[in-house]
């Protein structure tokens, strides 16, 4: 989905999610914001999906919005340490590493619990069961002109393209996840779990020219890591030869067919740095 149009704002978006080909329900959900002081806010959740987690659709619905409002203020308070208020940025540096995650676990939880109303015949559950019922994935990413932090608890797929072209997974895990198994907002103290991207950009030529956040039915889809990195590069050079616009249109066929590899629900967030327009084609007379 596109974004309204903001002339204000360096980057355009789309996101946009594909049910698996066997799934009964798609348990992803995405979103992209600006605040009103012109940060872009980027969201990706993957509920689980299983026996054990039948409501985590709305554990990633919730996840979604969860982040979008800790993420606001985090770039209020960004804003503020770039004004040389409330601390600089090394105080921002603990708030994103310590204080973003431990809200965003608790806020989540509140949520949980607050809005849980048992369906006629379902199940009572409380504490624990009803967290692990809503588990899901999350990866979020604040992006203003000098400042980029991103956090991810699970598994999907953070992925940047830097303004030299190289492409970067700078919240991959050192060791693979093993079999179905991934960390969760409903994980013991999962605040603990959740990593964290940190880098500050003084230099607005250095804003990275593309930025996706993906589930991992995406990701699966390519039987090696390298042919999904490929994708991330002619995702952006597609991008820069023919319009965000273009590539947005094409872009839920991609989904789809990746899903249908993959068997998975699969969603992607884009956010690429405005470019010239692409030039017109040359037709023969």
């Amino acid at each position: 989905m596109p974004q309204p149009d903001n002339p204000a704002q360096p980057w355009d978006t789309r996101h946009h999610s594909v049910q698996g080909p066997a799934k009964a329900r798609n348990q992803d959900w995405s979103d992209v914001e600006y605040t009103p002081d012109g940060a872009l806010l980027l969201a990706v959740a993957d509920g689980h999906g299983s026996a054990a987690h039948p409501l985590s659709h709305l554990g990633a619905r919730y996840a979604v919005d969860v982040f979008k409002l800790c993420a606001a203020q985090f770039a209020t308070r960004a804003r503020a340490a770039g004004d040389g208020a409330g601390g600089g940025l090394r105080r921002l540096w603990a708030d994103a590493h310590d204080r973003m995650p431990r809200e965003l676990v608790r806020i989540w939880q509140d949520w949980v619990v607050d809005r849980h109303t048992p369906a006629d015949g379902e199940e009572h559950r409380t504490g624990p069961a009803l967290l692990r019922a809503h588990g899901t994935t999350l990866i979020g990413a604040v992006l203003t002109e000098g400042l980029f932090v991103a956090w991810q608890l699970g598994d999907g797929d953070l992925m940047v393209v830097h303004p030299d072209g190289t492409v970067a997974q700078p919240l991959t895990p050192e060791q693979a996840e093993l079999g179905d198994e991934t960390e969760s907002m409903c994980s013991r103290q999962a605040w603990d779990l959740v990593r964290v991207h940190w880098a500050p950009i003084s230099d607005p030529a250095r804003l990275p020219r593309l930025v996706t956040l993906s589930t991992d039915g995406l990701s699966n889809s390519f039987a090696a890591r390298d042919g999904f990195i490929r994708f991330v590069r002619e995702l952006d050079q597609r991008i820069n030869t023919e319009g965000l616009a273009a590539v947005g249109d094409a872009l839920p066929g991609w989904l789809g067919r990746a899903g249908s590899y993959s068997g998975d629900d699969t969603t992607a967030v884009v956010a690429s740095l405005k470019r010239p327009a692409p030039a017109p084609m040359e037709t023969e007379d």
